[in-house]
């Protein structure tokens, strides 16, 4: 409900900012209003909203949602939009979402909007009650908002703080960071969720936006430029022209320049980009602006100059934009005694970890010391702690791995620290003689546990090959990880080379780990906590073999004939925290496609439940789009049709 019983709006829509909310994204407490207005407004937006899923006009939304002058309560707006779309079919929810992108910074504020997706997530245990997919759709619409730059990223982590931990609210946030945001290409993934804009794709759009500007640049008609940019009618997304136009600017100089500015100033003018679009479109610049360097030197410079000319003709707010990233150091600038006095540190540091075994303590102190996160520092403290390693026993060993798979360096910085490995390894190898075969375990571990992916493995060998010789050390070490890889259950032999599981202990039997997995799930199945169940599961310290869970759930869902809903369950808790990620959840519905023929002994149609599961598992957004069951040489599986 969301007015009292006499009349009087509640308490919690008059609330005062939430003190976990950002500064700049602080929720605003609303004025005091009647109820009787409060009502109307409600009443006006409710039409507002069914209208525009009716007539699809953006502009006259926004003009309708003006000229009720209550800005302080676009966020019920907000939450209306949203809450109605999601009851809807796919065509709605894009809908919904194409306006709020089309009203963000114009007709609706930052703050108002923030407010909005706050009380969402708030409510989401009420609007479960009438649409049972709610958690997944209103996890997408966080997601499309902050792929759209409404909603910054540490929206997730703030709202989460406010929010009861067993709530739905806050399995919406975990699901939009673990499900959508944190995939490969999630901006594609989220913005075709529900089919894409039907006017034009992302893909579409910025091709014609730099046909229009390169006819612009050849022709210098500013009025069919003009023209061209507003019937693509995507005024949400005029940034990018501001942006595109901005690259040519800075990469051609000169005459278009000043036709690019001319056309911007235009542009601003007589409205056809609107000063909130003017100045996402430098902020995006800004924030891209060491990748420009790369291809012009003085891009900095020559943005300030673009920037100081925009703000003296008077379209264009300095004040409001990003601050330009200072010039990042070369590798050659670091100070040399900084160098020298964090490999000092970097030792005590991995020697006390030997010692006592606190990863978290090791995190906090590398973060004080490298708190800029230099790329060499970050090299360097790898190559420690992998040398340190070297000299000592198998225990420290694979203490090390753990604690590189905890760090969560960026992959390019453990190559970086691999390479200063390779660099120094046939000096290691006069007081290590093991030094190759050392080298190859903790470059194989590293893929294991997805430190680094294999094809950074594969440029390492590359790189290397052209610098060392055939038969040295480090190349020997590249190429025996890579075969070493390439064998069947490769993984489990690997994390259990050094006696461990992936958790610096001793390491479990691939038999009496399956036995774990497998009495873990049959106690679960008969009526376990389903937080407990994953507490277990992320205590057995093997990431890499949760696939195992996966493929066992599966089996005993089939041998049930898709009637065991707590394990459905359990998959969907897992994937939801992270605990079994994509690849995993990949890795596992593969290997029961690969032994579907065995368990048809016992399972005739298990096929036909395979296909249901894989369906099903798609549209839970576990599985990819193109996965298919078929496999080489076996007749194609009939996909079930789940009840």
């Amino acid at each position: 409900m969301e007015c009292g019983r006499d009349g009087v709006v509640p308490q919690h829509e008059h609330q005062a900012p939430l003190k976990c909310a950002a500064e700049d994204y602080a929720i605003p407490p609303s004025p005091t209003l009647s109820s009787e207005e409060f009502l109307e407004f409600k009443r006006k937006a409710t039409t507002i909203v069914e209208e525009y899923f009716s007539t699809d006009d953006v502009a006259a939304t926004a003009n309708e949602l003006r000229d009720l002058r209550v800005p302080c309560y676009h966020y019920y707006f907000v939450k209306k939009l949203v809450s109605v779309a999601m009851d809807r079919h796919d065509r709605e929810k894009e809908m919904a979402a194409v306006l709020l992108s089309s009203l963000y910074g114009d007709v609706v504020d930052r703050p108002q909007l923030y407010k909005g997706f706050c009380k969402l997530t708030e409510s989401c245990d009420d609007l479960s009650v009438d649409t049972p997919d709610a958690v997944d759709i209103l996890a997408v619409f966080v997601a499309r908002a902050i792929v759209d730059d409404m909603l910054p990223p540490a929206f997730l982590a703030r709202q989460g703080a406010c929010l009861p931990g067993g709530c739905k609210g806050a399995e919406v946030l975990r699901r939009a960071e673990k499900s959508y945001l944190s995939v490969p290409h999630h901006g594609e993934i989220v913005l075709q969720r529900w089919g894409g804009s039907k006017r034009i794709t992302v893909e579409e759009a910025k091709a014609k936006i730099s046909d229009i500007l390169e006819e612009y640049l050849a022709a210098g008609d500013r009025a069919e430029a003009l023209r061209c940019i507003r019937d693509l009618k995507i005024p949400f997304f005029h940034h990018d022209v501001v942006k595109r136009a901005l690259v040519l600017a800075v990469e051609r100089g000169g005459a278009a320049e000043g036709h690019i500015l001319d056309l911007l100033k235009e542009a601003s003018e007589e409205g056809v980009i609107n000063e909130s679009q003017i100045t996402k479109g430098f902020d995006r610049l800004i924030d891209s602006i060491d990748d420009l360097v790369l291809d012009v030197p003085n891009a900095r410079c020559l943005l300030r100059s673009v920037i100081h000319k925009a703000s003296s003709e008077g379209w264009l707010c300095a004040s409001c934009l990003k601050l330009l990233p200072p010039e990042p150091k070369k590798a050659s600038e670091v100070d040399d005694a900084a160098v020298q006095e964090f490999k000092a540190k970097a030792v005590s540091f991995v020697k006390e970890y030997f010692l006592t075994g606190d990863i978290m303590e090791v995190v906090s102190r590398l973060e004080a010391e490298n708190y800029s996160c230099c790329p060499s520092f970050n090299a360097i403290f790898v190559k420690k702690l992998v040398n340190a390693a070297m000299d000592r026993k198998s225990r420290e060993k694979e203490m090390a791995s753990v604690l590189l798979s905890s760090l969560c360096m960026p992959p390019e910085h453990v190559v970086a620290g691999f390479h200063l490995l390779i660099d120094a390894a046939e000096d290691a190898a006069l007081d290590n003689p093991a030094i190759v075969e050392d080298l190859t375990m903790f470059f194989a571990r590293s893929v294991v546990d997805e430190v680094i992916a294999p094809s950074d493995l594969e440029a390492m060998e590359e790189d290397a090959s052209g610098v060392k010789a055939e038969g040295s050390a480090g190349m020997l070490a590249l190429r025996n990880a890579r075969a070493l890889l390439g064998a069947k259950l490769s993984a489990e032999r690997i994390l259990r080379c050094w006696g461990g599981g992936g958790s610096g202990k001793a390491g479990w039997e691939l038999d009496e780990v399956k036995d774990k997995i497998g009495r873990l799930l049959q106690e679960y199945d008969c009526g376990g906590d389903t937080r407990e169940a994953c507490r277990c599961i992320k205590d057995l310290g093997l990431p890499f073999f949760h696939h195992e869970v996966v493929k066992k759930a599966l089996v005993t869902i089939i041998e049930k004939r898709g009637k065991d809903e707590r394990l459905w369950g359990l998959l969907s808790e897992c994937y939801g925290r992270g605990l079994i990620t994509p690849n995993q959840m990949t890795k596992g519905f593969d290997r029961v496609a690969d032994c579907v023929d065995d368990l048809a002994l016992d399972v005739p149609d298990a096929g036909k439940q395979l296909g249901c599961c894989v369906e099903r598992a798609k549209k839970e957004g576990w599985l990819d789009a193109s996965f298919s069951m078929a496999r080489p040489g076996q007749p194609p599986v009939a996909n079930g049709v789940c009840s």
